[in-house]
């Protein structure tokens, strides 16, 4: 019995040069770029030089995979140390208030573009080639970001190894690394009921306030072996070395294949770590001082409001419940040592390698649960970095010719991107590689960096190429036109907030400090500004260059260079629909017609 097949339109399309988001069913066209009246319409390489793009087996590989690139180290590691950093639960007001405004809009507008364009980071912005510098600008934060997050991921992997003892390393002071100042027991509770001056051990009560955790000692002597400062380099920690190595030779083989296979990989790696977070959660907060840190979380320390900015990320809710298990981890630690919440650990990149290692401490069969729990970690940060270089490398073979395409192409360049961000990150193994490594995360790829990118796509896309042009070009991608306060977000409070809070920053600039003891020096400084230089002036470089090379009035050259280059599979969308204004957030696609369009990130 034959099934009712739905109607499927075939359309021919003629794009006029003049102006090329019209176009109209009067004849078909060659899409070549051999002469300047097609020059707006991208030629498709030959299937035979070039295998066809990639794209994910199924939609759920595509949403999984943004999970996990948007679920990462950022919710157990930089969430609660900036949460720490800035009064505990007043940080959560601005932050849920710029995830609103801010967030979830440009995170919205990044897929909806990449889903458009069916391109690389640098290619999208063929949408107004002039603004292309945005492109280049992502690259270099991507490439920034790769290299120096998966040093996170290297001291996991060092936890990891360090967990398979009977006994775990940190849980004591009889190691060989541990000082004269080390202490397991603070006595707290002896010490209240006794006098200052009580002894215990060898410290009395005063003494014992002063000491150091084994826990500290470890991530700080062991791990870290921290010099004096960014100048006092010292040698590398071949240990870590060897972790670092295992951790880009997985990330390679795990992307060199494509999305195909990394859609596959992210299934498990997205969704294990609620697991351990839930368990480490409920044994967090069974352990006294427990709802004296999380009270610290939820509540507003309002002194700390004008310094708690930040641009929120689209994973809130994950920050969120990862701040619930760190701060009732801390909650216990203050509990035992006497001390206030907010000194019971230094508000550094380590406050993670601090208070989750003190937690699986506690529990039952401690290695066991230590062993998962930096499994965990691992996998955590392994998706993230898999999606950051996938986009790096998608973005370079981009700006390669067809002409240069070699068998194994992609498999080469991911050797290459792998290799150079190896060698790179053999700097923040050394003594001195805490301080290199926090350049990199304050200055290149977070930050003003990041606010000056937002700003310039918002504008881009809701005034060069305009707002209600790309709601429409949405509407055609998934039948129906997305929320008007997208809309209204790209076209004035993101850009808004984004800018404003780039000035402020820029005009309460601090320098960098570590653990708030060290004071960078100004030529560690003047390092981390390239850093941060090297991507935001991207944008206006590459305005200026193309408008100069250009040629006829400033007026001509503005219309030809903001014209968007349009690739073959554009021409489904482009036909003219006079109901796709008419399309609203409850339009349904019309049952009785078929609209194919491949879901690429």
């Amino acid at each position: 019995m034959s099934k009712h097949k739905p109607e499927v339109e075939t359309i021919s399309y003629k794009v006029k040069v003049e102006d090329t988001y019209d176009a109209s069913v009067s004849e078909e066209i060659i899409l070549k770029r051999e002469t300047k009246s097609c020059a707006n319409v991208q030629a498709a390489p030959s299937r035979e030089a070039i295998p066809e793009r990639e794209t994910w087996t199924r939609q759920m590989d595509f949403i999984m995979s943004c999970v996990g690139f948007a679920v990462g180290l950022g919710n157990v590691w930089r969430f609660p140390y900036l949460c720490y950093k800035n009064g505990g639960g007043v940080f959560l007001i601005p932050y849920v208030l710029i995830a609103i405004f801010g967030g979830i809009p440009i995170f919205f507008l990044e897929i909806a573009l990449g889903q458009f364009m069916k391109a690389g980071s640098i290619a999208v912005w063929n949408i107004a080639p002039i603004f292309q510098g945005i492109g280049f600008a992502s690259v270099v934060i991507v490439f920034f970001c790769n290299t120096y997050y998966i040093m996170i991921l290297t001291w996991a992997v060092y936890y990891l190894v360090k967990s398979f003892t009977a006994v775990l390393p940190w849980s004591h002071c009889n190691n060989t690394w541990n000082s004269q100042e080390c202490v397991e027991i603070f006595r707290h509770d002896d010490c209240m009921n006794g006098t200052a001056n009580a002894t215990y051990g060898n410290a009395t009560c005063n003494e014992l306030s002063d000491r150091v955790s084994p826990i500290t000692e470890f991530w700080e002597i062991k791990v870290l072996r921290l010099s004096s400062g960014l100048d006092d380099v010292g040698s590398i920690n071949w240990e870590l070395l060897l972790c670092l190595l295992a951790c880009w030779m997985l990330v390679y083989f795990c992307v060199w294949k494509g999305v195909k296979s990394t859609g596959k990989i992210v299934y498990f790696t997205a969704t294990f770590p609620y697991v351990v977070l839930l368990i480490l959660l409920v044994r967090g907060a069974m352990l006294p001082g427990a709802a004296e840190g999380i009270l610290y979380y939820l509540k507003p320390d309002w002194s700390k409001l004008g310094d708690a900015f930040v641009l929120a990320l689209i994973n809130s809710g994950t920050s969120f419940f990862a701040g619930f298990v760190v701060f009732s981890i801390l909650g216990f630690m203050a509990n035992e040592q006497g001390v206030d919440i907010s000194k019971v650990a230094e508000s550094g990149p380590g406050l993670a390698f601090i208070a989750y290692p003190r937690a699986v401490s506690l529990m039952p069969v401690a290695p066991l649960w230590s062993a998962l729990f930096f499994f965990m970690l691992l996998l955590l940060g392994l998706d993230s970095q898999f999606v950051g270089v996938e986009g790096f490398i998608t973005a370079i073979l981009d700006l390669l010719p067809a002409r240069y395409y070699f068998r194994f192409q992609r498999e080469v360049a991911v050797a290459i991107c792998c290799t150079a961000m190896f060698l790179i990150d053999i700097s923040m193994l050394t003594e001195g590689g805490m301080y290199v490594f926090q350049l990199f995360d304050y200055y290149s790829a977070s930050g003003m960096t990041l606010l000056w990118q937002t700003f310039w796509q918002c504008v881009v896309i809701a005034w060069v190429y305009g707002a209600d042009r790309f709601m429409d070009d949405i509407a055609r991608m998934i039948g129906y036109r997305p929320f008007p306060w997208m809309k209204w977000c790209w076209s004035f409070i993101t850009p808004f907030v984004c800018m404003a809070i780039f000035i402020f920053n820029l005009v309460n600039y601090k320098p960098l400090t570590y653990n708030k003891t060290y004071t960078y020096p100004w030529w560690g400084e003047a390092i981390g500004w390239c850093f941060a230089m090297s991507s935001m002036l991207c944008v206006p470089v590459t305005f200026l260059y193309k408008i100069t090379r250009a040629k006829g009035s400033l007026k001509e050259r503005w219309y030809h260079l903001t014209e968007p280059i349009w690739g073959t599979h554009h021409l489904e969308y482009m036909a003219p629909d006079p109901d796709v204004k008419s399309l609203t957030s409850l339009s349904p696609v019309s049952d009785n017609k078929v609209i194919i369009f491949e879901s690429v990130m």
